[in-house]
């Protein structure tokens, strides 16, 4: 999708030479996936430990075979 945006140059800089983009268009495409990436992680982070039916630990232990 093509739109036309301002974003102060220095910016843009440090984001190409975080991202390791070539061009303009492959820096922000790589930002906006990160930043994506990130709320995903961090809905299923507030999730963790809300589970009633996951295995604990201990009933881990008792699948796993002794050697």
């Amino acid at each position: 999708m093509k739109t036309t945006i301002d974003i102060p140059e220095n910016e843009l800089e440090e984001a190409m030479m975080n991202t390791g983009a070539k061009t303009k268009t492959e820096a922000i495409a790589r930002a906006v996936a990160d930043f994506n990436k990130r709320q995903r992680l961090a809905r299923l982070a507030k999730k963790l430990g809300t589970f009633k039916d996951f295995m604990n630990r201990e009933d881990l232990k008792k699948m796993r075979p002794v050697s």
